[in-house]
């Protein structure tokens, strides 16, 4: 038996345990470029510990669909990790508080098609999900010698519904 989890729209309140919503929303910042460029300034908290460094990669995953079950979570215990789309499609962020070194109760976001999202340092969250083909992403993280990966499979599988 799965363990149903409702999708909520991406918030930056409702993220704000577990990273940064990273979108042009409200006025810009600073107005640029002669005027025709508005600068939504310094929208992630980036980290990348001691003895690491940023790094741009591309990702191109599959698209998945609702209803989605999953088992793995993951988190990068040294470093963030920003996803930024590189279309205009919406993908599904799965999250879930650290309890005791370990994932606690899994939430499910669904983005809007002008997000992306920043995991904070050691946050357990899901594989990339994107909904739509191309799966494909920009992504802003830890570049460095030592290992930055933790993988748990879930005792129960979660099934993400609309």
């Amino acid at each position: 038996m799965s363990v149903e989890i409702r999708s909520e729209t991406l918030t930056a309140a409702a993220f704000a345990p577990f990273g940064d919503v990273l979108e042009a929303a409200g006025p810009a910042d600073k107005i640029i470029n002669a005027g025709l460029c508005g600068r939504f300034h310094d929208r992630a908290q980036m980290d990348f510990g001691a003895g690491g460094r940023a790094g741009i990669s591309i990702f191109n995953a599959e698209a998945r669909s609702l209803p989605y079950s999953f088992d793995l979570m993951e988190r990068h215990p040294d470093g963030s990790q920003a996803f930024l789309p590189m279309t205009q499609h919406p993908f599904l962020v799965i999250v879930a508080p650290d309890e005791g070194g370990a994932p606690g109760a899994p939430r499910a976001f669904l983005t809007a098609p002008h997000q992306g999202v920043n995991f904070h340092r050691g946050t357990w969250h899901g594989v990339l999900t994107p909904l739509f083909s191309p799966g494909l992403f920009a992504v802003v993280d830890r570049i460095g010698a030592t290992p930055n990966l933790e993988e748990v499979t879930l005792a129960k599988v979660h099934t993400v519904i609309p």
